[in-house]
């Protein structure tokens, strides 16, 4: 009697652990397709790998909603209610409440170190002399070369950056690993790129690069200021409070560990302004 009543018991428990299990939270999180470094499908980027942390410290099973297109994923996924979160967005960015940030980082110049170029800003004598420089239209990066009457000098090459048009309203994009190799193979002498998008390409060359954060004191000809240094959060669905709290809450006690996973993708972190530390 007593061994079955230890099955019984055992087998409760069993079915117990399993309904448990089963019924773990998920946290739905917005990555995209192919959007290196930052996530790709096989989950190699480091917004996988952080989107894996939160989810593990909320308690929660990661699923993740892939995405093509950058211009619609917002409409399309996280307001019809596919995905929970979306991973690295600008702090404040309007389609979205967005958490206190969880890191700061800047604009940089990267350039071969045997080359020693002396890349304090943008009147640099270096920036006057490079042949070619490698950057992303759009970005503040076209806005300063604009200022300084470099833009129109790299104009051919900048077309020949782009490796990639979508089908759907031609959508262009730049590599980021490739306008890195551009600087490591000599192709080019500078680039000009987000610091976390070109981190572990620079990490990664065989040949030494030197990556440089560029100072966010810059003006444009009409005197408007350029801005290089950004706030980035994670973003979650207008209303979703609850969530919005948690993430909040989770951010200012495990910021330790979030800086530690973007420093070993070699990511540049700035301080935070007091204005970006309060929470939503």
């Amino acid at each position: 009697m007593k061994t079955t009543t230890r099955i019984i018991t055992a087998l409760a428990i069993g079915l117990g652990m399993v309904s448990v299990h089963a019924e773990q939270p998920t946290l739905k999180v917005c990555t995209a397709e192919n959007e290196m470094p930052y996530s790709n499908k096989n989950g190699e980027g480091f917004e996988n790998k952080l989107a894996q942390y939160v989810a593990e410290q909320l308690g929660r099973k990661l699923e993740t909603v892939t995405w093509t297109d950058p211009r619609y994923f917002i409409r399309d996924y996280v307001d019809k209610g596919l995905c929970d979160v979306v991973m690295g967005v600008d702090q404040g960015d309007p389609r979205l409440a967005t958490t206190a940030p969880y890191y700061r980082s800047g604009y940089v110049f990267i350039s071969r170190s045997d080359d020693k170029l002396d890349l304090q800003n943008w009147d640099s004598e270096a920036l006057r002399k490079a042949k070619r420089i490698a950057f992303i239209p759009g970005t503040p990066a076209e806005t300063m070369l604009r200022a300084i009457g470099r833009y129109n000098d790299m104009f051919n090459y900048q077309q020949e950056l782009a490796g990639f048009k979508s089908k759907r309203n031609q959508y262009v994009k730049y590599e980021n690993d490739k306008l890195v190799n551009e600087v490591a193979t000599g192709k080019a002498e500078i680039a000009i790129l987000w610091g976390p998008a070109a981190a572990r390409y620079v990490k990664a060359s065989s040949t030494p690069l030197t990556m440089s954060v560029i100072p966010d004191n810059n003006k444009r000809a009409d005197g408007e200021k350029v801005g290089f240094h950004y706030s980035t959060s994670i973003g979650v669905r207008k209303g979703d409070t609850a969530l919005l709290t948690k993430l909040n809450k989770l951010i200012k006690d495990q910021q330790d560990e979030i800086e530690e996973l973007l420093e070993a993708d070699g990511i540049p972190l700035l301080d935070q302004p007091d204005t970006a530390l309060s929470m939503n």
